[in-house]
């Protein structure tokens, strides 16, 4: 769900000033949804009202942003488009980060903060972190979108999220990146499978059937990692779209995974599946991401030290 907020303070802008902003958050909202009805919708503007904002900013600029076909059924934002996309969602949330510490007391703190985060800290990590942060925070509006690392990374650089917790690795050199707080993964295989309960090796893994997340998820990529450090060929690979259908799939004798001890242990403790443990090295980081071309606001900020002091 994409949130656009409206600001209704534009006491020390212009009249033209304002004339823009408005017509930004509109061309914004209508790439966001590409559909120039639903902008329109979540705006409360009749559509006529979206299309002249649209086509006084391509005068404004003199380019097309926007190629439509005569139904207006199908539209393609153009390079010119694209480019414009990107500015307008950084000068609209810094006008929103800038109204939000404008209006923030030293005792209050208000504001809307929009965190992504991929599957096992969303599903596992997140909600008893959200549950410390609301109650010290309890007027800050708070979304949370939860999706694969690839896409936490993208939604970050396109500013649709203020801050990113990714398990996976995140080869962006222009985000601002941090460890906040470590991960065990361990072999998860059906209860009392021969594996747990017999003497374990690596070797042992050849030929055995796998279960592992999409392409683009923190999981497969470690498990990828795995699997190929230890030269292990798989008999074969079912891929599934969430820890609950890995879980359930190895609990059901479908194969075995290597994954969070987050997502393990509760089943073992159910006696689900069997963990078996692995050494040391297999070990990996949780990491906020921000993107680094905008500066942050209080909300987020209150939101990084809770993480840190987790």
């Amino acid at each position: 769900m994409i949130i656009i907020k409206i600001f209704n303070d534009y006491t020390d802008l212009k009249k033209e000033d304002v004339k823009m902003l408005e017509e930004l958050k509109t061309f914004v909202a209508v790439v966001e949804y590409n559909s120039f009805t639903k902008a329109a919708e979540n705006l409360n503007l009749s559509q006529p009202t979206v299309s002249v904002h649209i086509k006084n900013l391509e005068s404004y600029f003199n380019t097309i942003l926007i190629e439509r076909s005569i139904k207006q059924k199908n539209m393609v934002i153009t390079e010119s488009g694209d480019f414009l996309y990107k500015r307008a969602k950084e000068i609209l949330m810094l006008m929103e980060s800038s109204i939000e510490e404008i209006n923030n007391t030293s005792h209050s703190l208000k504001g809307h903060l929009k965190i992504g985060a991929s599957y096992t800290i969303g599903e596992y990590y997140l909600p008893k972190l959200l549950k410390e942060y609301s109650k010290e925070y309890p007027d800050v509006k708070i979304e949370v979108v939860i999706k694969n690392t690839s896409d936490i990374c993208k939604g970050v650089e396109d500013f649709k999220l203020d801050i990113g917790l990714i398990e996976g690795l995140s080869t962006r050199f222009d985000f601002v990146k941090e460890y906040f707080s470590k991960d065990r993964m361990v072999l998860m295989v059906p209860y009392e499978h021969p594996l747990a309960s017999e003497g374990f090796s690596i070797e042992k893994l050849q030929n055995q059937r796998w279960i592992c997340r999409e392409e683009g998820s923190g999981t497969r990529e470690y498990l990828n990692m795995f699997l190929t450090a230890n030269e292990i060929i798989p008999k074969n690979i079912m891929v599934m779209g969430s820890n609950y259908s890995i879980k359930e799939a190895v609990r059901n004798d479908l194969g075995i995974t290597l994954i969070s001890n987050y997502v393990a242990e509760e089943a073992e403790k159910n006696k689900e599946v069997s963990i078996i443990e692995l050494d040391q090295s297999y070990r990996r980081h949780f990491s906020y991401i921000l993107n680094s071309s905008i500066s942050i606001s209080k909300a987020t900020k209150a939101f990084i030290e809770k993480i840190k002091n987790n």
